[in-house]
């Protein structure tokens, strides 16, 4: 048994379809990092296109980040949920350099290769 790794595609729907605004089960890491490329790639292409007005630019990027906020939440509670952790953990990242560094060492490690209270291992390929 192995876990089967989701591709760029599957991430994204994933976060933006099926678990728009769910913060209970496990995400696993390659599904988190997909999504973060995801919203890194939408980031830089909303500058490029609106680079010639820094208000159009701004007023976009507010929307778009308010439409990602609850998925991108609820992806990062799940990533928290995979290595056995509560989600309420992500408030650490409310202290500066310290948090954040725990955090991406957090979403880093593998997953918890048996079933959590959170829910069985995600994406496991028999």
């Amino acid at each position: 048994m192995y876990q089967r790794q989701v591709t760029f595609k599957e991430a994204v729907e994933r976060a933006l379809m099926l678990n728009y605004c769910n913060f209970s089960g496990r995400a696993s890491r390659s599904e988190f990092w997909w999504y973060s490329l995801f919203t890194f790639i939408l980031s830089a292409a909303i500058s490029i296109v609106f680079c010639w007005s820094q208000n159009a630019m701004n007023i976009i990027t507010g929307l778009v980040n308010l439409a990602l906020l609850l998925p991108s939440l609820g992806l990062a509670v799940r990533r928290l949920h995979d290595i056995d952790k509560s989600g309420w953990w992500i408030f650490i990242s409310l202290i500066p350099v310290v948090g954040w560094i725990l955090l991406i060492v957090w979403y880093c490690k593998d997953s918890q290769m048996e079933a959590n209270e959170y829910g069985p291992v995600p994406n496991m390929v028999e």
